[in-house]
């Protein structure tokens, strides 16, 4: 369980978060889908991605997306097929592209393997308190809904990208998490532990 400490510590976050979605996330999903087709090819017309290794986007919260959007503008989040994509969009842009993806309703992944689901539930839920790792769910909600704009919706998501997204954070390859936060978390995980927490994430309603 978390400390009184730990708690307040989360609410603040919680509620700092909230103010900056409150203050970016709007935008119009109309001029926003005007603008989706290029990003269906890899994500789906809806946000609901046929490949596994790319995200769906479908009810992500819109201010997440147009943060990830203007990092991968920045070079904040290297990628080298999403730098080229956002490079021309404007903050409108991304503030309307987000509202239309979290417009549209999300087709889940499923968990598949018991066993790491039991291994997913018991990191998600209450951490490891021994090594340090904190409950996923303290900051990405019991369900996994997520808290805008810092902490993606993880419900539903395929778990290749889950995995794929923690790894890269226990690289130092994703570099922008505020104050290292993910980066610290996932250099504790091991590779079954990555693969549990994504495998039972994919199964969250």
């Amino acid at each position: 369980m978390l400390s009184f400490k730990s708690a307040a510590l989360v609410v603040g976050l919680m509620t700092a978060a909230f103010a900056h979605a409150e203050s970016t996330a709007h935008g119009d999903p109309a001029k926003g889908q005007a603008l989706a087709g290029v990003c269906g090819a890899c994500h789906g017309p809806d946000g609901n991605s046929a490949i596994s290794m790319n995200p769906n986007l479908a009810q992500q919260h819109p201010a997440y997306i147009a943060k990830q959007l203007d990092n991968f503008k920045s070079g904040a989040r290297a990628n080298a097929i999403m730098a080229p994509m956002a490079a021309n969009l404007s903050a409108d842009d991304m503030k309307n592209l987000g509202a239309y993806f979290a417009s549209q309703k999300l087709r889940p992944a499923a968990a598949k393997d018991r066993a790491l689901v039991t291994l997913g539930q018991k990191l998600y839920r209450a951490g490891d308190p021994e090594r340090g790792l904190p409950a996923c769910a303290a900051c990405h909600s019991p369900t996994g809904a997520g808290i805008p704009a810092q902490y993606p919706r993880l419900s539903g998501q395929h778990p290749d990208y889950t995995i794929a997204q923690l790894k890269a954070f226990r690289a130092g390859e994703r570099a922008n998490d505020a104050n290292s936060m993910m980066r610290s978390i996932a250099a504790k995980m091991t590779d079954r532990e990555i693969a549990a927490l994504a495998e039972y994430a994919a199964g969250l309603r």
